[in-house]
């Protein structure tokens, strides 16, 4: 009997998902501009779609064209709320059946997860970098937030991290109402293409005792450079990788980045080998750290960097501690001479973005949380506190790196967070 009752039980349970995949799909497919609705597995959610949704090149003006944006629809429910994902890059990992966004996880939502134009899948052809622009990126999240409350009417939560965290506050800057509270994790506001808050964080961030142990490693490696090439000679060759500069220079970029990169991911100072250590071990460390692939022609996020070259900013290299033993004379400029494709032209940067997400979080009080690193660089260049704004809420976690979540806050921090969430979700 007790057999029967839970054959029953998975017999129902099988048809009431059925029943209800079958009504989402046929949601999905009665929507405007919605085409290529696919089913993906998944291990968390009921259900789950990829779709494309057209989008114009320019939405200001749609005459000249349409691309078509990859869209991952992850379901709970229909009277769920639900969590648009502003990505800043591609999104093949959301098509993972592993995949769970946070919010969605702690919080019991549907997800609507959106590959930034000009990435992977959501790539225009042919290829005009005119059209990547933060505007458009904001246009195209407010098309796809209209188009889905179709189907999902209850409230609407923006999130995103790093490049999508900062996507989340462009989107919240120019549709401020689409959604009813934000939460862009490590989100950094820049103001110029090298902006120098970060080689300040640099000089200050941990202990004096790790930066010295840091610097010490970074110019291990420039004394060793005459040996350290050939090792990166034969890297780049396994890897395939090709530079625009000559190699001295990649080597002396990838110690430049180090330090960023270490404090960035949260690196500890213990895995830093001795420096008495051979020269493939002190290499090997590098590359597992700030790996010359960044400053590689092949690096897939060329559509990066020309939007930090034109609205989004970047981060600068304090070449001082070093100048005796590099090869470049300085770091100046070195977005636009290695980074850059060379389809994309000569770029300037407009601080004008910057401007107006700074005036839009001073002049409002939007229901926003951003999650920081305490020893993330990207914290150097994080939102300003404003004075007696009650809904702009800053959490940063001690210690913590460009991996802070909400999960992995202390637990003091993180009941505060997650009691506004609900409260903002009634």
């Amino acid at each position: 009997m007790k057999r029967i009752s839970n054959f029953l039980l998975i017999l129902l349970f099988c048809l009431s998902t059925s029943v209800s995949a079958s009504e989402l799909k046929e949601k999905l497919s009665q929507l405007k501009d919605i085409s290529q609705i696919e089913a993906l597995e998944s291990e968390h959610y009921a259900e789950k779609y990829v779709v494309r949704i057209t989008q114009p090149l320019d939405h200001k003006q749609p005459q000249l064209g349409s691309f078509t944006q990859r869209v991952v629809v992850s379901h709970v429910g229909f009277d769920r709320p639900t969590v648009i994902v502003t990505e800043g890059y591609g999104g093949r990992y959301a098509m993972n059946s592993r995949y769970q966004e946070e919010l969605s996880k702690l919080f019991n939502l549907n997800v609507v997860f959106v590959e930034h134009r000009f990435f992977l899948e959501s790539t225009p052809e042919p290829l005009n970098w005119d059209y990547l622009t933060a505007e458009n990126s904001a246009y195209d999240l407010h098309h796809v937030t209209t188009t889905f409350k179709n189907i999902y009417s209850n409230k609407w939560i923006s999130t995103g991290i790093s490049k999508g965290g900062q996507t989340s506050m462009i989107y919240r800057s120019y549709f401020p109402d689409d959604v009813d509270f934000s939460v862009p994790y490590v989100a950094p506001l820049n103001r110029a293409v090298e902006d120098d808050r970060q080689e300040v964080f640099l000089r200050k961030v941990g202990t004096k005792k790790e930066r010295k142990q840091i610097q010490k490693f970074q110019t291990e490696i420039l004394k060793r450079k005459e040996l350290m090439l050939p090792l990166l000679e034969a890297f780049s060759k396994e890897k395939n990788y090709t530079y625009s500069i000559p190699l001295a220079e990649v080597l002396d970029y990838c110690v430049l980045e180090y330090a960023f990169a270490f404090w960035q991911w949260g690196a500890s100072v213990s895995s830093i080998p001795a420096l008495d250590s051979n020269d493939k071990m002190l290499f090997d460390h590098l590359m597992d750290i700030s790996g010359s692939d960044y400053f590689s022609e092949t690096q897939p996020n060329a559509s990066f960097f020309v939007q930090a070259a034109k609205e989004l900013g970047y981060y600068g290299y304090d070449t001082k501690p070093f100048k005796k033993y590099l090869t470049i004379k300085d770091a100046k400029g070195y977005m636009e001479k290695i980074m850059l494709p060379k389809s994309a032209g000569k770029i300037t940067f407009d601080p004008a973005l910057y401007h107006k997400i700074h005036n839009y979080l001073r002049d409002n009080d939007p229901k926003m949380i951003w999650i920081y690193g305490e020893v993330d660089p990207w914290s150097a260049t994080r939102v300003p506190h404003f004075k007696g704004k009650v809904n702009e809420q800053i959490y940063i976690q001690p210690r913590g790196s460009h991996r802070a979540r909400i999960s992995n806050m202390p637990n003091d921090m993180k009941a505060k967070i997650m009691a506004q969430i609900e409260a903002w979700l009634q």
